[in-house]
């Protein structure tokens, strides 16, 4: 039969008190009966001496023998309880008024007998001359003339025959049943005391056992498993039942965080795989078709003609190959792979670089590319390469998806007064951003209206503002333009006389 935890604790516990139930009695029963002895033996210290005073037991050397006898008939009929006995020198009984056949003895050891007389400790248990093993208080008086050896010894067992069946008569009394009955009254109050506490001490546990069974069944946690905790019993670190209770809560309630987390990316996964997929597919079967096309009308395609499907199958082809590079980088962001480089750089400068980068692109689109710079603008620190690919993305959708005429600015400002941080906008003029796709405009790439808006090149965004210490926010401006807002720390005095050093081309 297998047993929980708690029971078998229990067990023990019941085991444990009975035990000590019992041995307590046992002690208890033991120290009264040596008491009772201890009172006994005091008390007939002296019936031995007086005993051996009497001139009828002997003369100057010997013992006799009838005189003894009709003395000792005398002493056991006024007290039953005692037998008298009297010894040589060597402890032979010489003289005894015991029935015939009750004598189990011939001798007695003398060495209780010589601490008796010397006064030691009581009780002091001799043998009993009408038992083969038994030992029991006595009262003892050498014989023999002053100022010689003496030549034997009065020996009174105080506790004779007559008393042991009297004792045994009343073990089935009515004292001794109560006795009994209070005993195991006592006995079953502390079980039933040590049922209640066991219950109140165990229950953490229990309800900690049963948190963690339906933690197991569950496999997937939506809730906690175990309810939240006062703070006064979490604060009692004296408790391991409560602090290991409170760890667990604490480690389910971040593990069901964490696999909830996978749950979404693994469904982010999915919806990127498919829209990549969905990506891929167009101009790859471009690709695909024109150079078939090529392969097969090679001799009858003019040279124009032929020129212009090689122009657009080279234009799939970047495109794929930029979608590759783009998947490439933002697996790197995400696994770690690249490391963070700071150093101090002037904004104004940059900027510039990147309008001379997209002057042509947006010639060509009638956009218009404006700059507004806030005065006294200070330095910021960063990943000067991770910057430029920020703004780079940013500048490549906003002039993509603004139409002819349109314009798109870029603010540099302070974000406060004492300008610790230095706060970059990008914003276009194009048609802006559905309201019920804002929300997951930095989880994956989607499409609005047939125009692919947003995607893997804002998802490398995120990622590199995260790894410099900002978030990018999408800012409303109703329905028309879209606004995108990111800030940068300034750089400190101290970080402004030592740059870091330049990075290598």
């Amino acid at each position: 039969m297998k047993l929980t935890l708690s029971q078998r604790l229990f067990a023990v516990f019941c085991g444990l008190l009975l035990a000590c139930c019992g041995a307590s009695a046992w002690l208890q029963i033991r120290a009264s009966d040596l008491r009772e002895k201890e009172v006994i033996q005091s008390l007939s210290r002296s019936l031995a001496t007086h005993v051996a005073h009497d001139g009828a037991l002997a003369d100057a050397k010997d013992i006799d023998a009838p005189a003894v006898r009709r003395l000792f008939s005398q002493l056991m009929v006024v007290n039953p309880s005692v037998e008298v006995y009297l010894l040589d020198n060597t402890g032979r009984i010489r003289a005894d008024d015991a029935p015939p056949g009750h004598l189990k003895r011939e001798r007695v050891d003398l060495a209780p007998i010589e601490r008796f007389l010397k006064g030691d400790a009581l009780p002091i248990l001799g043998d009993d001359p009408r038992s083969a093993d038994k030992r029991k208080v006595f009262s003892a008086a050498p014989l023999g003339v002053a100022g010689q050896p003496p030549f034997g010894y009065v020996y009174v067992v105080l506790l004779g025959e007559q008393h042991d069946a009297l004792a045994a008569k009343a073990s089935a009394s009515a004292v001794l049943r109560t006795t009994l009955a209070s005993m195991g009254l006592v006995t079953l109050l502390g079980l039933v005391a040590g049922v209640v506490a066991f219950e109140l001490v165990t229950r953490p546990l229990r309800r900690l056992t049963e948190a963690m069974r339906r933690f197991d069944a569950s496999a997937a946690p939506g809730e906690p498993p175990l309810a939240a905790l006062p703070a006064a019993v979490v604060a009692d670190e004296r408790d391991e039942i409560v602090v290991l209770e409170s760890a667990f809560a604490q480690m389910a309630a971040r593990i069901g965080e964490q696999w909830r987390e996978l749950g979404r990316q693994d469904r982010e996964r999915r919806e990127m795989v498919a829209n990549i997929s969905h990506d891929l597919r167009t101009p790859l079967a471009s690709l695909h078709g024109y150079l078939e096309t090529l392969t097969l009308k090679s001799e009858s395609l003019a040279a124009a003609e032929r020129r212009r499907y090689l122009s657009i199958a080279l234009a799939q082809s970047t495109k794929v190959g930029h979608l590759a590079q783009s998947l490439f980088e933002l697996a790197r962001l995400e696994h770690g792979m690249v490391a963070l480089e700071r150093e101090v750089f002037s904004l104004p400068d940059l900027l510039q670089d990147v309008f001379e980068k997209f002057e042509l692109p947006a010639q060509s689109r009638s956009v218009q590319l404006n700059a507004h710079l806030a005065p006294r603008l200070p330095s910021v620190t960063g990943d000067l390469g991770m910057i430029e690919r920020v703004l780079t993305n940013l500048l490549d959708n906003a002039i993509r998806h603004t139409p002819p005429q349109g314009a798109v600015n870029v603010t540099l400002g302070n974000v406060d007064e004492e300008g610790g941080r230095v706060c970059i906008t990008v914003s276009d003029t194009g048609p802006g951003i559905p309201p019920d796709m804002r929300d997951a405009l930095f989880q994956r790439p989607f499409t609005s209206g047939g125009t692919h808006r947003g995607g893997l090149g804002l998802l490398i965004v995120q990622r590199m503002l995260q790894l410099n210490g900002s978030q990018i926010r999408l800012i409303d401006t109703g329905p028309h333009g879209t606004t995108f807002r990111f800030d940068l720390p300034a750089a400190s005095a101290r970080m402004r006389e030592d740059p870091a050093p330049a990075r290598p081309a």
